[in-house]
C-alpha cells in the first residue's frame, strides 16, 4: 500500500538513493540496508520506508503576483518576469513563518520563549545566551526559475533559520504552464474558455504553449530524479557536518512552485487519474501543501489540503474503485 502512495522511492533506482545515503549519514545502517536489499522486491518485509530520514514534503505555490490581478500584464511582459505584488510578498512571508514551525522540533514549548514568542531564531544569526536550546531540522529547497517564485522564496528565506537550509536549487521543470510568448488579453481569455470546454489536462495552448499533459510529463522526471539531486546535497553535507545530529533534526523538502505544477506534482505522485485531476482546485496564493509520512512507509496529503483542493480520499480514488466496477472505463464526463 505504500508504494502506492509515492513513485519517488528507493526502489526505482539501482544507484544509491538519499534514502540509502540519509541513514548511512544518520548512522542507521540497519535501515539502510533494508532499503538497499528492498530494491527489486516491493513487497520485501524488509522495505519499512520509503524515504527514511525524509520527515516531511512541503509544496508552496508563489504568492499573488501581478498576473494575478491583471492579466493584462502578460501583454507586454514575459511570463516568467512577472513580479510579486506587495500583498504577495506578505503571503510569502506568512508561508516561511509555516516552513519554520514545521522545521521547530519537539515539544510546542521548545519553540516558544516564556512571553509566548517564536523561538525560531528566524532570519539568521546564532542562538543567543540564555535562549532554551532550539531543536531544528534541515531543509533543502527547489524553486521555479519565474521571478514570482524566486521572490517567494526570497521572502521565505526570511523566516528560516540559515543553519536550517542544507541547499537551494532552481529546476525549470516545477516552473508554470507555457501559454505562448507575449499574450494578447483576448486571445488568452479565449483560450481558457476553450480549454475550459476541452479538459485542461489535454487542452494545449497555441503557439508554442503546452498542455497539462505535457506539465505532468516533466513534473514526472522531476520526482525522479528528486533522490539524485537529493544524494549530491546529502554527500557533501555529510562530509562538512560530521558532527551534526540529523537524527532529531529530520530533513525536509520544500518546493516552491505554481498552482498547476502543484497540482499536476500531487497527480503523479499520488495517481490521480485525468478525472480526478478535472475535478481539482489550485490552491490559493501563498498556500502551503504538506505530505507527511503515512504508515507503512509512504507520505499522504493532509485532509484540509486535500479538501481544499478537491482530491479524492486515498481509499475513493478511482484507481482502486476500478478494480471492483469496470464500468468506470466508459465514464467520459466529470
Amino acid at each position: 500500500r505504500g508504494l502506492l502512495r509515492s513513485h519517488a522511492t528507493c526502489l526505482q533506482y539501482q544507484q544509491p538513493s538519499v534514502a540509502f545515503l540519509i541513514n548511512r549519514y544518520l548512522g542507521s545502517t540497519a535501515a539502510s540496508n533494508n532499503c538497499r536489499d528492498g530494491y527489486n522486491d516491493p513487497s520485501s518485509a524488509k522495505t519499512k520506508h520509503l524515504l527514511p530520514g525524509i520527515q516531511r514534503i512541503i509544496l508552496i505555490r508563489h504568492g499573488e503576483s501581478l498576473g494575478n490581478i491583471d492579466e493584462r500584464a502578460y501583454v507586454n511582459t514575459a511570463d516568467w518576469r512577472i513580479p510579486l505584488t506587495e500583498r504577495g510578498r506578505e503571503q510569502a512571508r506568512l508561508a516561511g513563518k509555516k516552513v519554520a514551525s514545521h522545521l521547530c522540533l519537539g515539544d510546542d514549548d521548545e519553540c516558544t520563549t516564556d512571553d509566548g514568542k517564536d523561538n525560531l531564531n528566524v532570519g539568521g544569526g546564532g542562538q543567543q545566551d540564555g535562549e532554551p536550546k532550539k531543536r531544528k531540522g534541515k531543509v533543502f529547497f527547489y524553486v521555479s526559475p519565474y521571478l514570482r517564485t524566486r521572490q517567494t522564496l526570497r521572502e521565505i528565506l526570511r523566516e528560516v533559520d540559515p543553519e536550517c537550509i542544507v541547499g537551494i536549487r532552481e529546476d525549470p521543470r516545477v516552473a508554470e504552464q507555457q501559454f505562448g510568448n507575449f499574450q494578447s488579453h483576448h486571445a488568452i481569455q479565449d483560450n481558457k474558455a476553450t480549454r475550459s470546454d476541452f479538459g485542461r489536462f489535454f487542452y494545449r495552448f497555441p503557439d508554442g504553449g503546452e498542455s497539462g499533459f505535457d506539465v505532468y510529463n516533466r513534473v514526472s522526471g522531476f520526482i525522479g530524479t528528486l533522490q539524485r539531486d537529493s544524494y549530491d546535497v546529502m554527500q557533501s553535507w555529510s562530509k562538512n557536518s560530521p558532527s551534526s545530529s540529523s537524527s532529531e533534526e529530520g530533513f525536509t523538502i520544500c518546493i516552491v512552485t505554481h498552482g498547476l505544477s502543484m497540482r499536476l506534482f500531487l497527480m503523479r505522485w499520488f495517481q490521480y487519474t485525468v478525472h480526478e485531476f478535472e475535478r481539482s482546485y489550485n490552491p490559493d496564493n501563498g498556500r502551503v501543501v504538506v505530505l507527511e509520512p503515512a504508515a507503512p512507509g509512504g507520505f499522504e496529503l493532509s485532509e484540509v489540503d486535500r479538501i481544499a483542493m478537491g482530491f479524492p480520499l486515498y481509499r475513493e480514488q478511482e484507481r482502486f474503485r476500478l478494480m471492483d466496477d469496470y464500468s468506470l472505463l466508459d465514464k467520459s464526463e466529470w
